[in-house]
C-alpha cells in the first residue's frame, strides 16, 4: 500500500524535516494588512515581525480552505496513494474542519485531528513516519498516531502576551494583570485548547531556565528517542542555555530545534519558546 503523509503549515516543520519525513505541506493563510499570504510560501515570520513594527497592526490568520485540500488530497489518491493528513487542533482552527469534510469525497483519506499544533503535531507525523517504514497499513498507523495523542506534552513561555490578546486567545484582563506584575506565563495545549498551565515572574532569561528544569521534573518516564525546542525568535544565548540544560538533566537522545513558522508566530510574537515530547515510551 502506497501511503503518503500531508500536513498542515502549523507543523512548523523546516525544509530538511519535510524531505526526511517526505511529507506534503499545505499552507494555511496569513494576512498582514489587506493582503493574503500562504504560510511558508510567500511569507516568512521576519516579514511579521518589520510589517508589525511599521505598521502596529498585528497579523491575522486563517484556514486552510477545502479547495486547497482537494487538489491535494485528489492529486495523491489519483496515483494510487492512501493520504494521512496531519492536521492543527480544531479548537484552535477551522483547518481540521474543512479537512474532513473534503476527506468525505474520498475512500482512502485519514484525518489526524492531533488536537495540538506546531511540534506537537509533528511527534505524531514523526511516529506516524516510522511506523510507514515499518510498512504498517494506513489504518494501524492511523489507530497507533491517534492513541498517543492525549501524550503528547506541548507548552511554552512567553516573554508577553500582546500578540495572543490581539488573536483573541487571552483577555485584556490576563494581558493587564500580567504587564503589571511582569509575570511570564506558561501556556500548555490540553484537550486541543491553550491554557495557563503555571505563571513565572523575573527576567525572561530566567523564567526560561525554570520552566525547562520545572518541565523536566514533572515527567519521569517519557519517551527519550526524540524531543522538540520549538521557538520564535529568540535570544542565541537562551536558546545555547536550553540546550546546555536538556544535555545535562534529559534523557533525550535527539532533540530537533524549530523555529516556527508564520501562522504560529502570528499568535505569538517574539520571545516565545517551548518543550514538546512523548510522556510514555512508545511501541517503534
Amino acid at each position: 500500500m502506497k501511503i503518503k503523509l500531508t500536513a498542515d503549515s502549523t507543523i512548523d516543520l523546516s525544509q530538511e524535516l519535510v524531505k526526511k519525513f517526505d511529507v506534503e505541506i499545505i499552507p494555511l493563510t496569513v494576512i498582514l494588512g489587506d493582503k493574503e499570504h500562504k504560510d511558508g510560501i510567500d511569507i516568512c515570520p521576519d516579514d511579521i515581525y518589520r510589517f508589525v513594527e511599521k505598521t502596529g497592526i498585528l497579523p491575522k490568520t486563517a484556514a486552510t480552505n477545502p479547495e486547497l485540500f482537494y487538489e491535494v488530497f485528489k492529486r495523491y489518491t489519483d496515483e494510487g496513494y492512501t493520504v494521512i493528513h496531519f492536521s492543527i487542533s480544531n479548537e484552535m482552527s477551522m483547518s481540521f474542519n474543512n479537512a474532513m469534510q473534503v476527506a468525505k469525497d474520498f475512500k482512502n483519506v485519514y484525518v489526524v485531528n492531533g488536537l495540538n499544533l506546531s511540534a506537537g503535531t509533528a511527534l505524531l507525523l514523526a511516529y506516524a513516519h516510522r511506523l510507514k517504514e515499518k510498512e504498517f497499513d494506513a489504518q494501524t498507523i492511523y489507530d497507533k498516531v491517534t492513541s498517543i495523542i492525549p501524550n503528547i506534552q506541548t507548552s511554552f513561555v512567553l516573554d508577553n502576551l500582546k500578540f495572543l490578546h490581539k488573536g483573541g486567545r487571552c483577555s485584556t484582563l490576563t494581558l493587564l494583570g500580567a504587564n503589571l506584575l511582569k509575570i511570564k506565563p506558561c501556556i500548555a495545549v490540553k484537550n486541543g485548547k491553550m491554557g495557563v498551565e503555571r505563571k513565572y515572574r523575573g527576567n525572561f532569561e530566567k523564567v526560561v531556565e525554570e520552566y525547562f528544569n520545572d518541565t523536566l521534573k514533572l515527567y519521569q518516564d517519557y519517551d527519550t528517542r526524540l524531543a522538540f525546542i520549538t521557538h520564535t525568535e529568540i535570544s542565541p544565548k537562551i536558546l545555547e542555555r536550553v540546550k546546555e540544560i536538556l544535555k545535562e538533566k534529559s534523557k533525550f537522545k535527539k532533540i530537533i530545534d524549530i523555529v516556527v513558522g508564520s501562522t504560529v508566530t502570528s499568535h505569538c510574537g517574539k520571545n516565545t519558546i517551548g518543550l514538546i515530547f512523548v510522556d510514555k515510551k512508545l511501541d517503534y
